[in-house]
């Protein structure tokens, strides 16, 4: 339960870390999900297991900054990745210590030099599309005209086998629906699957766990750790394209995204304006490339016509 007096909640000092190793990180565990008594329509009653919400109030050097809506699977890697995607840091070197606590919903996080003008970057607040009410601090597109993504592609037999994988996977979802998952893709392997209310949440998961990942970059040291190259690696979500998930992916370096729904205008935009292949409605074998299509390398042309799909309900 989150605190209902004064939010002053900070744990206790821990033992001084090296700036230049990776954040510690608790690993705090809570149910995804919980079973509540439903009656249908036939007046029957049945037991239904429904996804977790919990409120996650995020502390940087004792300040508070924002209160997240979240499943709660990956608290850590969520409020790392929030600070990365929200430009707030840079690198996760810069983070001494994430502490969740779900006792008192709060997550505590000691950077270790601080984050300089923190106050004028989180004054400006854009509440966007996200479920649970997402929200950007500062400009939305700010800086988005600066990203140049790698040359990368995707041939069509890997798009099929990241639907099918995706299709295959065990989740949340499957067992009690309501909630977006994300993946992270290289080629049709998936590196790691991530579920959460709202799909912006699940991507900044992601980026928090590429973040902690030892480098797999081949000119990188073997002693260097700097988290996952994504010029080779595909995004996934659940989710509609929205301009906040096309911002954050290539953000993130991500330059290719599949979506089992549809895209924004404003999504649409921002791919064509960052030469991001934006890849929506892909499910079975059908799928609407509309941005960048030059990276999907197709393998057959179809034997029949296609038809468009009704939007999905994400």
């Amino acid at each position: 339960m989150a605190p209902t007096g004064p939010r002053r909640w900070w744990p206790d000092a821990l033992p001084p870390a090296d700036s230049q190793r990776l954040p510690r990180l608790t690993q705090a565990q809570a149910p995804l999900t919980q079973a509540i008594a439903v009656v249908n329509e036939f007046g029957e009653t049945r037991a239904l297991d429904i996804p977790a919400e919990r409120a996650l109030t995020v502390y940087v050097d004792k300040r508070e900054l924002v209160t997240l809506m979240t499943l709660g699977a990956q608290p850590e890697w969520l409020v790392l990745g929030y600070l990365l995607n929200q430009r707030l840091i840079r690198s996760a070197h810069e983070v001494e210590s994430i502490t969740v606590d779900w006792e008192v919903g709060a997550a505590a996080v000691k950077t270790h030099h601080g984050i300089a003008n923190l106050a004028e970057k989180t004054a400006k607040r854009v509440v966007t599309t996200g479920c649970g009410q997402g929200s950007v601090f500062g400009d939305l597109m700010a800086d988005v005209d600066t990203i140049a993504l790698p040359p990368a592609t995707l041939t069509q037999s890997a798009l099929y086998g990241i639907v099918n994988a995706i299709r295959l996977h065990d989740s949340v979802y499957k067992a009690a629906g309501s909630v977006h998952g994300c993946a992270l893709f290289k080629g049709d392997t998936m590196l790691m699957f991530v579920e959460d209310v709202g799909r912006h949440n699940a991507i900044d998961a992601i980026a928090g766990w590429m973040a902690l990942q030892p480098s797999d970059n081949p000119t990188d040291s073997g002693q260097q750790r700097s988290g996952l190259r994504a010029d080779d690696k595909v995004f996934y979500t659940t989710g509609r394209l929205t301009s906040e998930m096309v911002i954050k992916s290539a953000q993130m370096g991500v330059p290719i995204v599949v979506s089992r729904s549809g895209i924004t205008q404003m999504g649409h935009a921002v791919a064509q304006g960052l030469n991001l292949c934006a890849i929506g409605r892909a499910t079975n074998k059908r799928f609407l490339c509309f941005s960048a299509a030059q990276r999907l390398l197709l393998e057959s042309p179809p034997q029949t016509q296609s038809v468009d799909c009704e939007p999905s309900a994400f």
